[in-house]
C-alpha cells in the first residue's frame, strides 16, 4: 500500500487535471457504469458527523471507501471541517493499494465538479464571478473558476467581514489582474454575477433567488445533508436544475426535498444529470437568459477517480510512503 500525504495530494492532482477527471467519471456515473451507495452519516457528538462514502467505478476498475468526519467548528481552529482518510482497492484481486489524505481529496474533486458544470453550463461570455463563503471550499472555487472561464471580476461574501477581506487579500495575491470586492451582503456580492458559487455551511437558506440576474449560472455546493439548506424556493423555482447524481439529489439536498415535500416541486422538473448532458444525452443551457443551477452533493465515483489520478501519479514519480499490507 502506498500512503499519500496533504502535500502529496496537492502535487499530483493539480485542478486543471482535476476537471478532466472528474468530467470523464460524471459522464460514467450517467451510463450506469458505477456503483454507488448513499452516503451515511453518523452523529459524534453536538454539530460533528462521520460520513461513509463507498463506492466503485468501471474505468479505472477500482473501488473504495472515503471515510471522512465533518466538524463545523474546525475552521475557527485553522483546521479543515473536513478531515480523513481515501482507500482505493484495486479490482483485480480486491487489495488495499493506496490510502491518502481525504480533506484535499475532497475540496479539490468538489470545485473540480462546479468548474465541469459551469464549463457546460455557464454562458461563455461570462466573467463576473461571486463566490459566497470565505473556507477552504472557497479558495478552491476560485481557482476552478479561473480554469474554465476568463474571470475578471471576483465578489466575495460571508458573515465575517475580517475572513471577507482576509481572502479577498488572498486572491489578490494570487490573481493581481481580478477586480475584487468583498463584504457581509450577500445580495450585492451577486446581483451581477455571471456565476455563483455558495460554498457555506448555512443551515437555512441566505441566498434568495430573486437576487440573481437573468442570464446566470449558480453553482449550490454547501449543504450535503437534508437538514441544511443555503438558497431559498424562489431560486428553485426560477432556475433549470442539473445535479451530479440523482438518487442522491433526492434523499439529501434539503431545498429539493423541502419543496417535493410541500407539493411546490416535482423530481422530474430536474433538467437530468450532469453527466447525461456531458455525454449529449440531454440538453444544456436553452437561451442566453435562462439561470443554470448544478446542484453538488458530491458522490464517490468522484473521490474514486481522483484517488485513482493521484495514486497513478504517484507510483509513477516514486512518491508516498510504500507499506506492507
Amino acid at each position: 500500500m502506498i500512503i499519500l500525504s496533504h502535500d502529496d495530494v496537492a502535487d499530483l492532482l493539480p485542478m486543471h487535471e482535476a476537471i478532466e477527471v472528474v468530467e470523464a467519471v460524471m459522464q460514467q456515473v450517467s451510463r450506469g457504469e458505477a456503483s454507488l451507495p448513499l452516503r451515511s452519516v453518523t452523529p459524534v457528538g453536538g454539530a460533528n458527523r462521520m460520513g461513509l462514502m463507498p463506492g466503485a467505478i468501471a474505468k479505472p476498475a477500482c473501488f473504495g471507501v472515503k471515510m471522512i468526519s465533518l466538524f463545523p467548528g474546525n475552521p475557527a481552529r485553522g483546521l479543515s471541517s473536513h478531515r480523513g482518510a481515501m482507500v482505493l482497492f484495486e479490482a483485480e484481486t480486491g487489495g488495499a493499494v493506496a490510502m491518502m489524505d481525504a480533506s484535499l481529496l475532497t475540496a479539490i474533486r468538489t470545485a473540480a465538479a462546479s468548474a465541469v458544470a459551469t464549463r457546460a453550463l455557464a454562458r461563455p461570455e461570462a466573467t463576473h464571478l461571486a463566490i459566497i463563503g470565505t473556507g477552504e471550499q472557497a479558495e478552491h472555487h476560485l481557482d476552478s473558476m479561473i480554469c474554465i472561464r476568463k474571470i475578471t471580476r471576483l465578489s466575495v461574501a460571508g458573515r465575517s467581514a475580517e475572513k471577507t477581506a482576509a481572502f479577498a487579500a488572498r486572491a489578490a495575491s494570487l490573481y493581481p489582474d481580478l477586480k475584487i470586492d468583498h463584504g457581509t451582503d450577500i445580495q450585492a456580492a451577486i446581483t451581477s454575477a455571471d456565476i455563483l458559487c455558495t460554498v457555506t455551511a448555512a443551515p437555512t437558506p441566505i441566498v434568495k433567488g430573486e437576487w440573481v440576474k437573468s442570464g446566470a449560472h449558480v453553482n449550490i455546493v454547501g449543504s450535503s445533508i437534508p437538514t441544511m439548506r443555503e438558497v431559498d424556493d424562489e431560486m428553485v423555482r426560477r432556475g433549470a436544475i442539473w445535479v451530479d447524481y440523482l438518487p442522491s439529489t433526492l434523499a439529501q439536498a434539503g431545498e429539493i426535498i423541502d419543496m417535493i415535500k410541500a407539493g411546490s416541486f416535482s423530481a422530474d422538473q430536474i433538467k437530468g444529470e450532469i453527466g447525461a448532458h456531458l455525454s449529449a444525452e440531454i440538453p444544456g443551457r436553452t437561451n442566453p437568459a435562462q439561470i443554470t443551477i448544478y446542484r453538488s452533493l458530491g458522490i464517490a465515483a468522484q473521490d474514486l477517480a481522483a484517488a485513482h489520478h493521484v495514486l497513478t501519479r504517484a507510483q509513477a514519480e516514486g512518491r508516498g510512503q510504500k507499506v506492507n499490507f
